[in-house]
This record gives structure tokens, C-alpha cells and sequence, in this order.
């Protein structure tokens, strides 16, 4: 199962690279290519090294804050392991998964290892609607026929919604409505419905547990996403684009946010035709594409061939179809 998921995987990811690069490419782009410098490539590994170091130092905080401990090679271990599962499934929901078996190979508790994977989702997500609104009142074109006002409102009830949510759950209001949904259901599915339920509420009070602890995990995690980021607006300064960090990161950031929600693994093709839609007016004729690309490699790719030796090192060939049986 997993080796033909693999397969399927690599397929498909060398014909969505191609087909990006060769509808994106014209007469220009040759040249521009020459142009390319060496050092934005190296800066380009520099920045997702340092994503992933914060991503790395983030569940270093988040495990000690659930009361357990963590070492840097146990953190890696996630880290890498999230991007290895979460390439190979629908809206990187493997990540999940990964992140705890590792966590449980480190002797974290099965029930604080779901809440830390939870914490890690909510953080980011929240994060990204947070940059939202900033972003759509600096950015005039993210989507041309969607206007920026429609938008704007999406994010602040969007953004609404999930206070009311954190709230209800902490004060107990939703314990009742979950209950009465539960039953509303068949029962196979009332019970994992309930468990969702009690692992996102258990995430939502250790958030509320630390304020303090909770906002430093929260910037943390933003400066992990710029990070990770950064990989772009590096790739077109070595094509000698003029970039405007400000619009480049806001689309990065809108873009990523809605890969959270792609039915394709790991994003594929909804990634790469995302990044050519919203930087074909940013970067140079005919390199959007090889852009994207290169974006994908360096902040998906490598981490997933990485993630991928941790797991066989860790758990052997077994791991892969264990994983799988349980993503399902």
C-alpha cells in the first residue's frame, strides 16, 4: 500500500512539476535562468533550516508545557516525520499520525502526544487567519474576481468564530451540543466524533493553561512559518526580481492556509497551480513556474525524503503500513 502511494506520489509530483514549468515558460525564461545566483539557493536551504529548527523548538515548548520532556533528535524525529506521511495523504492529515507515533517512540503518553499534535495544528492555523486581515488591506489583488472586502469580512468572522469556539470550550458550553451531535449520529461514529471533540478541548485548555507560555509558542510559530516562507522570496531575488517581502510573504501565507484544506496529497497540483495563479505578475516572464518548483523542493520535498529515513531508521518497514491502516 504505502510503496504504491510512493509511487503514485513521485509520479505525480514529476508531472505537476512539469506540466507547471513547461505551460509557465516562454522565451524569456532561458535568460533568466543564466541570471539565476547561486546564493539565493543557498539562502533559500538557510531559511528552511531555520523553519524548521522553530518548528523543532516549538514542540520542545509545547512537550514541556503538557509536563513531559523532549530531546532535540526526538523533535526532529516529528518534525520530519510530519512532512514524510503528510506529502503522501489528503490535506496532510498523515501528518497527524507521524507526529504521533514519534511523539510515542519519545515515551510521551498517547493522550498528551494527540493533544501537542492538535496544539501544533490550532497555533498554526490560528496564526495564519491572524495575518490575514493585515494581509488583504496591504494586497489589492490576491484574487481578482473575489474583492478584498469579501475577503476582509471572511477573515474577521472566520477569525471571530474561532474565539467563540476557544470560549465555548473552555467554559464547557459546548460540552452539551457535542453530546446531543454524538447521539444525532450512528454510534461508530458519535465515538470518534467525541474523541475529536475531547482532544481539541484538551488542546484548548492547555492553551489557556499559560498565556504567557502560549503566546511565545505563538510567535515562535509565526517566525517558523516566515521562515519556511522565505524560501521564495529568495528564489525570485536570484532570478533579480525586485521583491516586495510584504506582498510575497502576505500571498505565501493566504496560499498556505488553504493547502490546510486541499483534498490532494500533500497539496499536489493545487499547490503549484495556487503559487502560478497568485506570482504570475510577481515574478519575471516565463519563471513562475520553475519558482514554484523550487519553492516545493526545498520546503516539502527535502524535509519529506529526510522524514522518510527517520521512519525506517525508527520503526522499521512495518511503520509504513501501520500508518497507513491508521490514517484511514
Amino acid at each position: 500500500m504505502f510503496y504504491k502511494r510512493l509511487i503514485v506520489l513521485l509520479l505525480l509530483v514529476g508531472i505537476i512539476s512539469y506540466c507547471v514549468i513547461y505551460f509557465t515558460v516562454d522565451i524569456n525564461t532561458f535568460r533568466n535562468l543564466l541570471d539565476f545566483q547561486p546564493w539565493s539557493v543557498g539562502a533559500a536551504l538557510c531559511s528552511v533550516l531555520i523553519g524548521l529548527f522553530l518548528d523543532g523548538l516549538r514542540l520542545v515548548h509545547l512537550v514541556r508545557l503538557s509536563g513531559e520532556k523532549i530531546t532535540p533528535l526526538q523533535a526532529a524525529r516529528v518534525v520530519f516525520g510530519n512532512y514524510f506521511l503528510a506529502l503522501l495523504t489528503p490535506g496532510f492529515s498523515g501528518g497527524a499520525v507521524a507526529q504521533l507515533m514519534f511523539l510515542r517512540h519519545a515515551d510521551i503518553p498517547m493522550g498528551k502526544a494527540a493533544v501537542i499534535v492538535v496544539v501544533r495544528t490550532i497555533v498554526s492555523i490560528m496564526f495564519l487567519f491572524v495575518c490575514m486581515p493585515f494581509i488583504l488591506l496591504k494586497d489589492a489583488g490576491v484574487l481578482p474576481w473575489i474583492s478584498n472586502e469579501l475577503l476582509l469580512w471572511f477573515s474577521i468572522i472566520a477569525i471571530t468564530i474561532i474565539v467563540f469556539i476557544v470560549w465555548a470550550m473552555v467554559s464547557g458550553t459546548f460540552d452539551k451540543v457535542a453530546v446531543v451531535i454524538a447521539r444525532k449520529i450512528s454510534l461508530k461514529k458519535g465515538r470518534r466524533f467525541m474523541s475529536f471533540y475531547r482532544d481539541n478541548k484538551k488542546a484548548i485548555l492547555l492553551l489557556a493553561s499559560a498565556p504567557g507560555e502560549m503566546f511565545k509558542i505563538f510567535i515562535i510559530s509565526g517566525l517558523s512559518l516566515f521562515a519556511l516562507y522565505g524560501v521564495v522570496p529568495f528564489l525570485l531575488l536570484g532570478l533579480g526580481t525586485h521583491v516586495d517581502w510584504v506582498l510575497v510573504m502576505g500571498r505565501m501565507i493566504f496560499l498556505n492556509l488553504f493547502l490546510y484544506f486541499s483534498p490532494t496529497p500533500g497539496g499536489s497540483g493545487i499547490a503549484e497551480g495556487g503559487f502560478v495563479l497568485l506570482f504570475k505578475t510577481i515574478a519575471p516572464n516565463g519563471t513562475v513556474g520553475v519558482v514554484a518548483v523550487g519553492w516545493r523542493l526545498f520546503a516539502e520535498y527535502l524535509p519529506f525524503v529526510v522524514g522518510f529515513y527517520y521512519s525506517i531508521k525508527s520503526f522499521g518497514r512495518g511503520f509504513l503500513g501501520k500508518s497507513f491502516s491508521k490514517n484511514k
